[in-house]
């Protein structure tokens, strides 16, 4: 499995360096940061990096955590505050098994863990497939960053596979969102969307489709009934 621990919006260089240490202590394959408030490359960062420091040197940028994702099929994201529409939460083991599950060599699978300060939001929750959320008290139940990536990379080493051999694999993140936007302009041109009230409905309409686990060709399907929809409702009327 092709993996990719992602950071979103990391304040702390301490911790990036930490988790480019922690990443090659568990043989990662990339590290992706999300518009980073801090200087991932500075003097901090390369002290707790120590032998992850090329893995810092390497690590890819991106604006939002949506373009992060583009290119991933399986996705966890973890902890964090979630609506009652959103994903169910799962425990390390349910959560991390299935993102070793996937059978696609060339699509990476994602590891995401929110800001320090507030983690990740409801949207960027409805991004991933699965929701983990370690097992801590409920009296604190907050981890420093890096100690939640220790933790859950030492779970994904635990973790056996599945035993199917072969499991359908979720579409591509970037397939489904341009499919969604593509919905969304839809609805709202027909009325069934109203601009104030757009995100929430279509937030929910992704949790939908990240449940159902919707693949490429399921995808394909979708954007073409948006597509013959908006011609047909554009026709001139008789």
């Amino acid at each position: 499995m092709r993996l990719a621990v992602v950071l979103v919006e990391p304040a702390g260089p301490l911790n990036v360096g930490s988790v480019a240490r922690l990443c090659a202590n568990f043989a990662v394959d990339e590290l992706r940061l999300v518009a980073p408030r801090c200087d991932h490359l500075g003097d901090e960062a390369r002290l707790m990096a120590v032998h992850g420091e090329a893995l810092l040197e390497q690590a890819q940028l991106f604006p939002n955590l949506e373009a992060a994702l583009a290119d991933c099929r399986r996705v966890v994201a973890t902890s964090g505050r979630i609506e009652e529409e959103a994903l169910p939460l799962n425990g390390p083991e349910e959560a991390l098994s299935w993102l070793q599950g996937g059978t696609s060599a060339g699509a990476p699978a994602a590891l995401v863990f929110g800001r320090e300060d507030r983690g990740l939001s409801n949207g960027e929750l409805l991004q991933a497939g699965r929701i983990l959320r370690l097992d801590t008290s409920e009296a604190y139940a907050s981890m420093n960053l890096s100690h939640a990536v220790a933790v859950c990379l030492h779970e994904l080493r635990r973790c056996t596979r599945p035993k199917a051999e072969h499991q359908p694999e979720p579409c591509q993140r970037e397939q489904l969102e341009a499919a969604l936007a593509d919905a969304e302009q839809l609805l709202l041109e027909v009325g069934f969307l109203y601009p104030h009230t757009a995100q929430a409905r279509m937030g929910k309409v992704r949790a939908l489709l990240q449940r159902a686990e919707i693949r490429d060709e399921e995808v394909a399907l979708l954007r073409g009934m948006v597509r013959q929809l908006r011609w047909a409702s554009q026709r001139d009327c008789p």
